[in-house]
């Protein structure tokens, strides 16, 4: 049989005229205007269009849409510090930046061993390791809330499984409930995907816990997921095992999901006691995200997961199944580290723990009793995570408008940086990150209060009540 090609020009009459295809004429084109072109055989239809006479390449809507709150506000700033003292940086969420947090030698040896090993260098199933992901189930199941290795999604960090989780649960035009303050990401990642967010409150005169009213005042119809935040961020608050009910009671009297970020889970502070909201849901079905980057300090190593918990069956196959198919978008989380999990997980010894908390809490009481004696500033004592947050009675600081330009002035004169909690959508306070050395800690808390000496203003009732 015959093979005839020919070649189609976009304005013109380069073709066969020959042409074997009944209808066609010398230009190319049928009687509808169709262009045709025959590749070994086969004919392609395509509607004639005119070539672009320029370059025209256009971001996405996903890319403009996404924005950073901390990126932000901390690349506005004018951040220039003092030449005369060195720089302390109490902004920065990450345990390893000034060496004195190191993970534990086990768990180094532990990754040491699965790079030996080799058996870890090739793709995993997008989900994890069957292996690993039995091993964070056995880790974390309890009577109250088991798991199997069929309810875990390993992830490429924590961010990632909160980001599977959103992705999964809401559509565009679908809103979530978020905590504010709160992490600057459940917004990011919302309102990229066209979902809208909605700010619950937390009250800093309650060790910051929800404002239960407030919260479910914001439930409608479009709500499809609620993200609890338990040890905080930014705030270092842990919730008691009431209020976590109660917050359970809201959710199931609504039928709303819960997106449950225990990043910070079990890093609470000696004589606190951590809850899984797994553990204390009889019928709302939570998506429980972590990783090992806060407890066992190795965030650069991105090992995440989501632990699914749904004894009721109301999420179903179809979530287990989006989440499958969200995962194969990257294709999972690092293949050595979950050859490491394992050893990781049953093997860090329980004293490296104890340090590591008893560390975060010395020098969680050294800022906050070092700034609460500090006129116009009102610290707020944390139980667990690595944050305290501190507010500041802006009529006593005049010469600035706002957390901003506080915490930016602060840099200038004291060369101390700590993160304006706008950055969390709460303003006229920041957020101290309590993991740098005890004696960096001492030294930003005194420059933090000659600061605020040399800035703070009486007003003028305060000093009525001083001259009576």
């Amino acid at each position: 049989m015959e093979d005839n090609s020919y070649v189609v020009k976009m304005n013109g009459n380069g073709v066969n005229e020959n042409s074997s295809l009944n209808g066609v004429n010398g230009k190319g084109l049928n009687e509808n205007g169709i262009q045709h072109k025959t590749v070994k055989g086969s004919v392609y239809k395509s509607k004639q269009k005119s070539r672009r006479q320029r370059w025209n390449i256009r971001p996405s809507e996903m890319s403009i849409n996404t924005l950073n709150p901390i990126r932000a506000i901390v690349d506005g700033m004018r951040l220039t510090p003092n030449p005369e003292k060195p720089m302390i940086a109490l902004s920065i969420g990450d345990p390893t930046v000034f060496g004195n947090l190191p993970t534990d030698e086990k768990v180094i040896q532990a990754l040491k061993d699965a790079i030996d090993s080799h058996k870890y260098n090739g793709y995993a199933p997008s989900v994890g390791y069957q292996k690993s992901r039995d091993v964070v189930a056995n880790f974390y199941s309890c009577p109250e809330a088991p798991l199997e290795a069929e309810d875990v999604v390993l992830t490429s960090g924590c961010s990632q499984a909160i980001d599977l989780a959103i992705t999964v649960l809401c559509n565009p035009g679908d809103n979530i409930l978020i905590p504010c303050p709160g992490f600057s990401l459940y917004k990011t990642l919302a309102v990229s995907l066209g979902i809208q967010v909605k700010l619950y409150n937390l009250l800093p005169e309650k060790s910051w816990e929800i404002d239960l009213q407030h919260m479910e005042s914001l439930i409608d119809d479009r709500t499809t997921c609620l993200i609890i935040n338990n040890p905080s961020n930014p705030c270092g608050s842990v919730y008691s095992k009431e209020h976590l009910k109660n917050v359970l009671s809201v959710a199931s009297k609504n039928c709303i999901p819960i997106l449950a970020d225990e990043i910070y889970g079990d890093m609470v502070f000696p004589g606190c006691k951590y809850q899984s909201m797994a553990s204390l849901s009889s019928d709302v079905p939570i998506l429980a995200c972590g990783g090992l980057a806060k407890r066992w300090l190795v965030p650069g190593w991105r090992m995440g997961w989501i632990l699914i918990h749904d004894r009721n069956q109301i999420f179903g196959k179809e979530i287990r199944q989006g989440l499958v198919k969200l995962s194969q978008r990257i294709l999972g989380a690092c293949t050595v580290v979950q050859g490491a999990i394992e050893s990781i997980l049953n093997n860090t010894p329980q004293e490296f723990y104890y340090r590591t908390l008893s560390f975060l809490k010395s020098n969680s009481e050294i800022c906050f009793s070092e700034l609460s004696t500090v006129p116009g500033l009102t610290p707020v004592l944390p139980a667990g995570a690595m944050y305290l947050m501190v507010g500041i009675e802006m009529k006593h600081f005049p010469e600035f408008q706002n957390d901003v330009q506080f915490t930016e002035h602060l840099v200038t004169e004291q060369s101390v940086f700590c993160l304006p909690a706008t950055a969390f959508e709460y303003p006229n306070y920041f957020r101290i990150v309590v993991t740098v050395p005890e004696e960096m800690m001492v030294e930003a808390c005194a420059r933090i209060r000659e600061f605020c000496q040399r800035h703070y203003r009486p007003c003028s009732q305060d000093s009525n009540e001083l001259d009576q």
